[in-house]
């Protein structure tokens, strides 16, 4: 069995941050832990943003810069760096959202083939990461799942969105780069599932190159990984699967009540915790057929794959299994399993300072909604706090 204090150790999740920084990340994470504070911070900052206020070298200094690598890609190096020199390597998340057009769906594609590349000049770096709607119009994807039929000029849209696919799982077998496709909401991911399969089958042929996204908050995801599984076994490829609990859960229940169907999201967490564990555990079971990135902050469901691995003789170093967490949290959990000899990668958001803000503020969001979650961070920091003044 685990020894379940290994996440305790905060002079390894520490490691990195110097005092400045982690009085920092104590500031920060005492702010998110106050509702209100983050929805006032919020407004004013988004406020600030659209009128043109001299707040982004503010912005830079603190959230910014604890939850993102840089504003482009050479900015990324020393965390990048840094991280690796303790056995963290970095997925790079070009974290620019909410682009709806041809030209921004082309910029994107430039973008993510750019990195590909800088990830192979790059030990540190061996993934690399997309949202399906950063290639294509939300609508489309909608559409296809709901099965209507697309116009002449809708089907020329979508070939070009499944040409900008092909040439970034192309590039990226030739440089051998994995490529982790996030997932989205339920009623466009049918058709993201379906291409993300299409783009298995065709470069997944030796190992797993592409991976899709299970969110395990969705009860019907489980049967949907087992009918994937048939499927690979009966073409001959491989599959790639980031596991996560899931980021759209109000969002999906409201859109289910709203019109009147039954809700893609597991009725409680405990439910939700199970599913997750399940899926992990089917996926290890059959490690010969699917890769997995052990996407959680959940510590639990961490000691339970590390459990896993040791029942069914799974070499920590194995390629086929990696756990990621965000740049800027849960460092307790990356550090440590990293200086255990796991896999280890952290998504290191970047891009300009005012096109991230949406991704930002939804961290921040997402943080306060998760009580329990900040309170860790806060505790831990603490604890180091007053070791390093011991």
């Amino acid at each position: 069995m685990t020894d379940k204090t290994l996440f305790n150790n905060t002079k390894t999740a520490f490691t990195l941050k110097t005092d400045s920084q982690l009085e920092r990340a104590y500031f920060l994470f005492k702010m998110i832990s106050k509702e209100p504070l983050v929805r006032i911070g919020t407004a004013v900052t988004k406020f600030a943003l659209n009128a043109s206020l001299p707040v982004e070298g503010l912005i830079r200094s603190t959230v910014f810069d604890h939850f993102c690598g840089g504003v482009n890609e050479e900015d990324c190096l020393i965390a990048i760096d840094n991280m690796f020199t303790k056995g963290v390597s970095s997925v790079l998340d070009y974290s620019v959202e909410g682009k709806a057009s041809e030209n921004q769906f082309d910029d994107a594609l430039e973008k993510i083939l750019k990195i590909v590349s800088f990830c192979y000049e790059r030990e540190a770096m061996p993934i690399v990461v997309f949202k399906p709607t950063a290639f294509g119009r939300f609508y489309l994807y909608e559409k296809k799942s709901e099965g209507i039929r697309l116009s002449p000029e809708e089907q020329a849209e979508w070939d070009r969105i499944v040409n900008r696919f092909r040439k970034v799982c192309k590039l990226a077998k030739e440089k051998d780069v994995e490529v982790l496709i996030d997932g989205e909401e339920s009623w466009m991911q049918s058709a993201a599932d379906e291409l993300v399969e299409d783009m298995m089958r065709e470069f997944n042929t030796e190992k797993a190159i592409v991976y899709n996204t299970l969110q395990l908050y969705r009860w019907d995801r489980l049967d949907y990984l087992k009918a994937l599984h048939e499927r690979a076994k009966s073409d001959d490829f491989k599959i790639g699967m980031k596991i996560v609990r899931g980021a759209y859960m109000e969002k999906e229940r409201d859109r289910a009540e709203e019109l009147n169907y039954k809700s893609p999201i597991c009725e409680t967490k405990v439910i939700t915790d199970n599913n997750f564990d399940s899926g992990l555990k089917y996926i290890l079971e059959n490690n010969k057929d699917i890769s997995i990135f052990i996407g959680t902050h959940n510590e639990e469901s961490c000691y339970l794959a590390m459990n896993l691995m040791n029942e069914l003789n799974i070499d920590k170093s194995d390629n086929n299994v990696w756990f990621g967490q965000l740049y800027g949290m849960s460092d307790h959990i990356s550090f440590n399993l990293a200086n255990q000899g796991y896999n280890v990668a952290k998504y290191l958001p970047f891009g300009p300072v005012k096109d991230v803000m949406p991704y930002l503020i939804r961290r921040a969001e997402e943080n306060t909604s998760v009580a329990g979650q900040t309170n860790r961070e806060l505790e831990l920091i603490k604890s180091e706090r007053k070791r390093r003044k011991i």
